[in-house]
């Protein structure tokens, strides 16, 4: 998906695992400052001491909890630090449920994919996971196994299973970064489709991150990108009818702008008119 946006992604969480995440000053808090607004500790106040650094060390100390990935023969069991897994309030409600007894602590993921959650824990460890975004493009690391193009969509399909479930475990750090990577993916018309039918099965109709540029972008393009998987259009429009709808409301949204447009700034005549027919020609 080659059209994007840029996202602030402004989210508490320890220095080692956002190294790689750009943190920016939101203009308000500049205005606020810059007005003589009342600043967080007055200068005749007490001062509130900092919080120590949590160290990585700390983390990699923490408890041991299980996660059980799957269900019968694609059960699959993975580890990971308490201390890391708690950032997520998905995780800090669960891990609140252990016992301090030395007992097992163990976390049943049934219905979620693998991947994702490998995807996960690899950014909870490292603060990204792979493929990385390319500094200063639009573009991800190449991975030697997977074509260039994604023709089938499942390397959107990837990034977008890290997104909901980023969004099901609470981590906003994570659903921005998955969904940043989600519009540096090249991909067809038949792996647009594949990502929007996942799209539009598992986000939330006010999803306005990832599920509003996928009506967008079948708005602006449907006319090519529907020649090229016509059938798995129309199929995609009947299982999913909002989807039609929010792709065709565009359509007429766009249309209505350039009709007002065209009022306000109206061009030279046509000399193309309606063809009429002569009296002489009725008669006849």
């Amino acid at each position: 998906m080659t059209d994007s946006f840029s996202e602030d992604i402004v989210e508490d969480a320890p220095a080692a695992l956002t190294a790689d995440i750009e943190m920016t000053e939101t203009a308000a808090e500049g205005d606020a400052n810059a007005n003589g607004a009342e600043l967080p500790f007055a200068e005749d106040g007490p001062e509130e001491p900092a919080s120590p650094r949590v160290t990585f060390l700390r983390y990699l100390t923490s408890p041991i909890v299980t996660l059980l990935v799957g269900s019968g023969d694609t059960e699959t069991i993975l580890t990971a630090h308490q201390g890391l897994l708690v950032q997520s309030p998905f995780f800090a409600d669960a891990c609140a449920e252990f016992a301090d007894d030395g007992s097992p602590r163990h976390v049943e993921l049934l219905n979620e994919d693998i991947d994702a959650v490998s995807c996960f824990l690899e950014f909870l460890y490292t603060g990204d996971y792979f493929p990385r975004k390319v500094p200063g493009q639009r573009s991800l690391e190449k991975d030697p196994s997977l074509p260039d193009v994604d023709m089938s969509g499942d390397q959107l399909l990837k990034h977008a299973k890290v997104y909901t479930l980023a969004d099901k475990f609470g981590l906003t750090l994570l659903k921005n970064l998955a969904s940043s990577k989600i519009h540096c993916v090249n991909s067809t018309a038949k792996g647009e489709i594949a990502y929007a039918r996942y799209v539009y099965e598992y986000t939330p109709k006010d999803d306005n991150t990832i599920r509003a540029p996928v009506a967008n972008f079948w708005a602006t393009r449907s006319h090519t990108l529907r020649a090229e998987a016509e059938g798995e259009f129309r199929s995609l429009c009947l299982e999913f009818p909002q989807f039609g709808y929010d792709v065709l409301t565009r359509v007429l949204d766009e249309k209505l702008k350039r009709e007002r447009n065209e009022k306000m700034h109206p061009g030279p005549s046509s000399a193309r008119k309606r063809a009429r027919h002569s009296s002489a020609a009725g008669a006849a």
